[in-house]
């Protein structure tokens, strides 16, 4: 995805379809461990440099993305 000015992707909100999704991804489970590996990363980010209000949104995106993964890991062992 080619990033814009403002760096957001060139996609816009709601318009990708499901389909845009690259050969090979490893679907919810990989992404769900990604988004919580990243987020860790970028509320370390935040934390440094004293962003408070960065740093509760990147949190709270970890605690979904990790229960989320606990869940999922759940059901696939029942």
């Amino acid at each position: 995805m080619a990033k814009t000015k403002r760096g957001r992707t060139s996609r816009s909100r709601g318009r990708g379809s499901q389909n845009d999704e690259p050969v090979g991804d490893g679907g919810p489970d990989e992404a769900t461990a990604f988004i919580a590996e990243t987020t860790t990363e970028l509320a370390k980010l935040a934390r440094r440099h004293k962003l408070g209000m960065l740093i509760l949104l990147l949190e709270m995106a970890q605690m979904e993305a990790e229960e989320r993964a606990r869940l999922r890991g759940k059901r696939k062992l029942s």
